[in-house]
């Protein structure tokens, strides 16, 4: 008997060393610390300071953290999404199983999060504002079909993921995808790109912020495209959505010219020979660039904005060039007309 107490305590003692030189990775540490309660991570604490993973874990800043609440829980910024991606990679090169447990439980959150009709809000639970809407805006849903796809397929370190997962993560990706097919704008019938957000009941584009208006949204734009392009076998819709979008990137580019916002001048398009550009966003009906203020006027020109909007805000980029030039021959020449 005391044979078997010996052994007993010897084994313990050893599985609590072997705990104790588990390898782990600071970031992915300060991860767990940062996590809410319902698995999802926040952009912004309770005092509105921004999460930054290379601050110290100082006694203030430990009370900050404990005091925000589940409802800053989001996807916005790459709240969320970033984590998930982090720890798995980190689980996978320590083996520490406390990053997967988090990620895993940020993956249950994702799930959780998906309205009925495929789409994902930019906060949940919090309803508030504009933050119920079903949100392309800064790739929000896209990076979240992303990770889903990631774990379906098997790719970049998602093996990982306990397999019970994949019914609800397979589930979850064919009703993403269905959203976005049903949520491309149509003019007159014809398919064009996607707005921003859009109103979570109605699947109509609907504005956020003041300076963001209801509109065709070309920045996110290109990563729907992208996504869709990424699925394999794809259906006639998926294939009929994809030629759609670049066949209106191609139409509305401005051959010749990239938008300069350098510090201390003013943000306007110059020439330049080698690129493209596109305004951020445009009008639902017309295709014409427009651009919010903070008063929530919108404008047609750059010109006629805010000096602190105008400079303040990526107005136009060169998003679809790449898409254009070789992604989408690649991809067409993969899968056909």
């Amino acid at each position: 008997m005391r044979i078997k107490l010996l052994s007993t305590v010897f084994c313990c003692m050893l599985l609590a060393s072997c705990f104790a030189q588990m390898p782990t990775d600071s970031t992915a540490e300060k991860m767990l610390v940062y996590q809410l309660g319902n698995g999802g991570w926040p952009k912004q604490l309770e005092d509105k300071s921004v999460v930054n993973y290379g601050a110290t874990l100082t006694p203030q800043l430990l009370a900050k953290i404990k005091a925000t609440a589940d409802k800053h829980a989001t996807f916005d910024n790459k709240a969320t999404s970033r984590e998930v991606v982090y720890l798995v990679k980190a689980y996978k090169e320590t083996k520490n199983k406390a990053y997967l447990n988090a990620a895993e439980k940020g993956l249950d959150y994702i799930l959780e999060a998906q309205y009925n009709n495929g789409g994902w809000p930019q906060y949940y639970p919090d309803q508030s504002l504009y933050r119920s809407e079903i949100t392309y805006n800064d790739d929000a849903m896209v990076n979240l079909l992303n990770i889903l796809q990631d774990i379906a397929t098997k790719k970049n370190d998602f093996e990982v993921v306990n397999p019970k997962y994949l019914p609800k993560v397979e589930k979850a990706i064919v009703k993403g995808t269905d959203c976005i097919l049903k949520t491309q704008v149509k003019q007159h019938g014809v398919l064009t790109i996607w707005a921003a957000q859009y109103d979570k009941d109605s699947l109509l584009p609907a504005k956020a912020r003041a300076f963001e208006p209801a509109s065709l949204a070309t920045s996110e734009s290109v990563g729907i495209i992208r996504f869709l392009m990424g699925i394999k076998n794809p259906s006639p819709a998926v294939k009929t959505a994809v030629t759609a979008a670049v066949k209106w990137f191609d139409t509305y580019k401005i051959q010749g010219y990239r938008f300069d916002r350098e510090k201390g001048k003013t943000a306007a398009l110059v020439a330049d020979p080698t690129s493209m550009a596109w305004a951020r966003f445009y009008d639902l009906d017309k295709n014409c660039p427009v651009f919010g203020d903070r008063d929530n006027t919108i404008k047609s020109k750059l010109e006629e904005l805010s000096p602190e909007r105008r400079s303040g805000y990526a107005w136009y980029g060169n998003w679809g060039q790449k898409v254009i030039e070789k992604e989408y021959p690649k991809w067409l020449a993969a899968n056909g007309k």
